[in-house]
């Protein structure tokens, strides 16, 4: 694996993954991945219920996931706010959706993501409290 990543290749994928996942862009969202990406979040088995591991690999799961997800928990996920900082080594981006926010709680998170040659190849997602108890009650009614 050859890692070219630039600067301007971390912000791209910083600037537009929330862009696109904001806009319900499935399409701009997936060209941010590699083919032989790996999505792991517990958010699957809420999406797709019939999952029972919370890690899906290449682009074709990954976006039949966030074409479950974004079409069946519209509004279940929270404003999206960040602050707009992030950290980044040139081979992994990290960056938080923070409980608290100026219009009150959102569904915490953190996003990491390896990214190889301007493409995210490994996507791993940390929920915090607020967010667990929203994947329980997702979880909870896609049971019933």
């Amino acid at each position: 694996m050859h890692n070219d990543n630039t600067e301007a290749d971390i912000r791209r994928i910083y600037e537009q993954w929330h862009h696109t996942v904001v806009a319900r862009d499935i399409d701009g969202l997936m060209a941010l991945y590699a083919e032989d990406a790996v999505l792991e979040t517990p958010l699957i088995l809420a999406a797709l219920p019939s999952s029972t591991v919370g890690m899906l690999e290449g682009k074709a799961a990954i976006h039949a996931f966030f074409d479950a997800g974004l079409r069946k928990l519209p509004g279940e996920l929270g404003r999206w706010y960040r602050t707009g900082t992030f950290f980044s080594n040139g081979r992994q981006l990290t960056w938080e959706y923070p409980r608290a926010t100026p219009q009150g709680n959102q569904i915490d998170l953190v996003e990491v993501m390896d990214v190889v040659d301007g493409l995210i190849v490994h996507h791993r997602v940390y929920w915090g409290w607020t967010g667990f108890q929203s994947l329980m009650d997702i979880r909870g009614r896609a049971m019933r």
